[in-house]
């Protein structure tokens, strides 16, 4: 008896044809329709098939059994009763089993010492033992011998891990009473085909869908085929495939057809022997090969077919071969799901028409749902939603950063901000108070962790005599609450590590677990937890990986949303496997996205698994190809898109897309380029031109320097010198401060710069370095570095980098005791002695204020010295009028500006507190030289006062950067000023 193997051509529906003959062929036979069983590959084509039915048969209908044969398990299976199947071992039993292994290694050649990344590298074993199992292949057997000498002695001494392993696996199973999964369904598909084989069924059973089938599905297929009612339905079976390409397919498995072959032969069935599905089974054998009726598609599968051919056939024209198919050339990922968004909404233009979107771009689809969204559609996504992105997770995995990073402010503000922490507050108020505590990090600058941060919140609310202010109970409350995760020992089991975590995280939460993300993730997290009993302890800073690797890659899949629009999908390579719609997009066609870069895992390298009889990689690439031309073939509509860009890289575009690209141009063709990057170019601009706004297709007007001029009295009069420094480089940045009264905020953990070390010095050198004696004393130098310590731990930053500063600063004290003895050597004890003295300087409306770091009086004389933590301005950029600060602070005090200080300045110099090799560095300004001195004081004196006046004026513009070359370190405001804009168009 012939095996019955029929075929459903590329450019038919498949699964409405096989819904059809199903109801042919029982209408033929004269039996009830719901009589049998249909077998398909996966969950999703059961249920389409289903609808399909429905399609097929105008009235009522009661469907046969349709059933997943990738999710074989007794009720699939029909299996009731009789059998004696060892259980499948958990995945996630396999998986502690496994990383305890990993462990056993110590991090010898290269293996993990964290619990972590064995759990991960636990995953890829188990998928090694699992496609092993599937193509029937012993390890044990096969491993030893597969290095070859020349290879790298890494690899060798991994084999030797995996042969120990693969030996001590059996065993370990056997003591359990389980085997592997994979090695269980093996067991079902095997059992289930001898009962067929022993007893045949005495209704129908097809198994449809298959494009290639590993060793034990091929055998039920054997069978299934051989029945008096049974029936293999291939999909996508190329007929007219030439002789020869045929016969080469065993050494191109890359090939679409190639899986094909492997299973006719495992079958045992020629190819002429492969029908076409045109007819009831039973009733007369279509027309030979090659002769049947042909769709309007059929060009497309003639296309395919050459351009995957090894040689190309000459150059032929191909009827209709381009006709509904289209290119999509997108500049980045974003472009592409904004043009892919606008094509399916196109395709809803047309009554009763459907679209989809197939990609295994998983970026792309989220890209591409969030487009739809803005067009107010709402896609189902087959793929749903990972389980770690979702709000509880989310939650879980913020709280465990925080613990991680010792509450560093990022983190912390990123929990406290999510919907779902409350922290015993109403909702409200707890995002009240993470704005609040925002804007203290922003200003305080603490170091890490809730005591910083307390100390910081009990300081503000002293400083703004605010008793009852709330930060800081609230502050003491949440680190009460999170007491379960932030105290414990050193470390803990994982699954009590973990079990602290989420017992923070419900501590803070009111409805952790509510709503469908909410219960997987509990149902998840219990077995997951159950399951990490035995396995060494881990610290708290390996928390994140550990609850990385804990929610894997487990996915949520919801119930179709409501306002779902149910003729719009987005699905995967397999979800999207014998489905048909009238509009279909390929998204994401680059070479490592369709087809997948094949990964042999860190186990085993390509030749590795080639010697050991391990699938090969080409023949993933080869179903790939298959299901492409399924897509194309059965949809009206296709269009084949890719960007020039993924991330930051230029792509390649894929080798499909290029082989159909060249197969057209071979025959005079060429795919058309899709319009929807020009609707997408056109979707933020506005639909009619306002009355002043530039008409369509006139140049875009030139952006220029924003020139603001405020009123006189909304101008500043009072100028401090470090604003006066400002005014000179870059004037748009006191508009920005003075009159929009706009002050920036320091960015969150934002790096302790210079600056807090210039505070801390002046703070500690104003409480000691007060009187002309003091560096006289015997224990001023230890004086000075205690306040120095004082001041520094009073900012309480990070611990590494006060032990940093503290012995620059020790450093610091020694040399400026050293310094100051030696100018009471060389000039005498001063009259008078003032560090941090204020001043001002008055004229007209105009006031000048500022701080001396310290000034010295000796009779008629002062002598200004300014303290830097960095490097001081050169004499230069002193006398072209760029670092005015020392100037006229002498213009100040030769006015009598600082109380007690009158006179004539003699000296102005620069004390460089480095606390390096150098502990630091006096610098005279030229020299002391009493002209170069007096034409600076000079210069400032004149030129200040007009400068002012200048700005006073209402017609002055306050320039943003008018003078590239004097621009300020720190610029603020440039983004206000949209600085980067007008400069492009400059």
């Amino acid at each position: 008896m012939i095996p019955k193997v029929r075929f459903v051509g590329a450019d038919r529906p498949f699964l409405l044809e096989l819904a059809r003959a199903w109801l042919e062929t029982a209408a033929h036979a004269g039996r009830d329709p719901a009589d049998g069983v249909l077998f398909l590959p996966t969950r999703r084509a059961a249920r389409a098939a289903a609808a399909a039915f429905l399609e097929a048969k105008d009235g009522p209908l009661i469907m046969p059994r349709i059933a997943a044969i990738g999710a074989a398990d007794e009720a699939a299976l029909g299996i009731l009763a009789g059998l004696d199947l060892p259980p499948a071992i958990t995945a996630e039993e396999r998986r502690t089993i496994l990383a305890r292994l990993i462990l056993s290694m110590g991090g010898r050649d290269g293996a993990p010492t964290t619990l972590a990344a064995a759990l991960l590298l636990a995953d890829d074993l188990a998928l090694l033992l699992d496609t092993a199992a599937q193509a029937e292949i012993e390890l044990a057997d096969t491993l030893p011998g597969i290095v070859a000498p020349e290879l790298a002695e890494h690899w060798q001494r991994t084999l030797d891990f995996l042969s120990i392993v693969t030996r001590a696996w059996p065993t370990i199973l056997a003591e359990r009473g389980a085997v592997d999964p994979a090695v269980r369904q093996r067991m079902l598909l095997d059992a289930q085909a001898e009962r067929w084989r022993l007893a045949p069924p005495s209704h129908p059973v097809w198994l449809a869908g298959l494009a290639a089938a590993p060793p034990a599905l091929s055998r039920l297929a054997r069978v299934v085929a051989s029945l008096d009612q049974g029936c293999v339905v291939l999909p996508g079976f190329d007929p007219d495939l030439p002789d020869e390409a045929w016969s080469m397919l065993d050494r191109t498995p890359s090939h679409p057809q190639a899986g094909f072959r492997r299973l006719a032969e495992a079958i045992g069935v020629q190819r002429a022997e492969i029908h076409p599905l045109h007819a009831p089974l039973g009733a007369p054998l279509p027309p030979p090969l090659g002769t049947g009726e042909t769709t309007g598609r059929a060009g497309r599968i003639a296309l395919l077919r050459d351009a995957f051919l090894p040689i190309p056939p000459a150059a032929e024209g191909v009827a209709a071969a381009d006709d509904g198919l289209w290119r999509l050339d997108a500049a980045d990922e974003q472009d592409e799901a904004r043009a892919i968004a606008l094509t399916l909404r196109d395709a809803l233009e047309m009554p009763g028409r459907d679209a989809a979107l197939v990609t295994p771009d998983r970026g792309l689809a989220l890209r591409v749902a969030a487009e739809l969204e803005r067009l107010g559609i709402r896609a189902e996504d087959s793929a749903g939603e990972r389980l770690a992105d979702t709000p509880p997770a989310i939650v879980l995995r913020l709280l465990a950063t925080c613990v991680e990073s010792g509450y560093d402010a990022v983190p912390l503000l990123a929990l406290l901000k999510h919907p779902l922490v409350t922290a015993g507050q109403p909702q409200g108020q707890c995002r009240a108070l993470a704005r609040r505590l925002d804007l203290l990090l922003r200003r305080a600058l603490p170091g890490p962790g809730f005591a910083a941060m307390r100390h910081a919140a009990d300081h503000e609310a002293a400083h703004e005599a605010a008793p009852d202010d709330p930060l800081p109970s609230f502050l003491a409350d949440l680190q009460l609450r999170l007491r379960p995760i932030s105290s414990g020992p050193a470390s803990l089991p994982p699954a009590t590590l973990l079990a602290g975590l989420i017992a923070a995280a419900e501590a803070i939460t009111d409805d952790l677990w509510s709503g469908e993300a909410g219960a997987a993730l509990s149902e998840h997290l219990a077995i997951q937890l159950a399951a990490l009993d035995g396995l060494p302890d881990v610290q708290p800073a390996e928390l994140v990986p550990l609850l990385d690797a804990v929610l894997g890659s487990a996915r949520l899949r919801r119930p179709r949303a409501r306002d779902a629009n149910p003729r719009v999908a987005i699905w995967g390579m397999m979800e999207a496997r014998l489905q048909r719609v009238d509009t279909l997009v390929l998204g994401g066609m680059v070479e490592g996205v369709f087809p997948a870069e094949p990964d042999p895992g860190p186990w085993l390298s390509r030749p590795m698994r080639r010697a050991a009889g391990l699938p090969d990689d080409a023949e993933k690439i080869g179903e790939a190809a298959h299901d492409l031309g399924i897509l194309i073939g059965a949809c009206d509509e296709v269009v084949l898109s890719a960007p020039r860009r993924r991330g930051r890289a230029p792509a390649v575009p894929s080798r499909f897309l290029a082989r159909i690209d060249l197969g057209l141009r071979g025959k005079g063709g060429v795919l058309r380029s899709h319009p929807a990057r020009q609707w997408s170019a056109r979707l933020d601009q506005p639909g009619s031109p306002t009355p002043g706004s530039p008409t369509p297709g006139s140049p875009t007007p030139r952006r220029t320097r924003p020139e603001p001029r405020p009123p006189a009295h909304a101008r500043p009069s009072s100028y401090s010198i470090s604003k006066i420094t400002t005014l000179l480089a870059d004037p748009y940045a006191i508009y920005a401060s003075e009159v929009l009264k706009l002050r920036p905020l320091n960015p969150l953990q934002a790096e302790t710069d210079a600056a807090i070390f210039g505070t801390i010095t002046h703070d500690a050198l104003m409480e000691v370095a007060c009187s002309p004696s003091w560096a006289r004393a015997e224990d001023a130098p230890r004086r000075l570095a205690h306040a120095f310590a004082t001041a520094l731990r009073a900012r309480r930053l990070r611990r590494a980098l006060e032990a940093f500063w503290l012995v620059r600063l020790e450093r610091i004290a020694g040399w400026i005791v050293e310094i100051e003895r030696a100018r009471l050597a060389e000039k005498g004890e001063a009259d008078d002695i003032k560090v941090e003295r204020p001043g001002a300087w008055r004229f007209g409306r105009f006031t000048v204020d500022g701080r001396a770091d310290r000034i010295e009086r000796r009779g008629d004389t002062l002598a200004i010295i300014d303290y830097k933590t960095g490097s001081p301005p050169t004499d230069r950029a002193v006398e072209q009028g760029k670092a005015p600060q020392l100037p006229i602070e002498a213009v100040i005090a030769e006015a009598g500006g600082f109380p007690g200080f009158a006179g004539k300045v003699a000296e102005l110099a620069y004390w460089k507190l480095s606390g390096g090799a150098t502990e630091g560095e006096t610098r005279a300004l030229f020299g002391n030289k009493a002209e170069s001195l007096d034409q600076v004081i000079e210069a400032a004196r004149t030129q200040i006062p007009p400068l002012l006046a200048h700005y006073a004026d209402p017609a002055t513009p306050f320039l943003d950067a008018p003078h590239p070359g004097r621009k300020p370190k720190d610029q603020p405001y440039a983004g206000i000023s949209r600085r980067a804009e007008w400069q492009e168009d400059a």
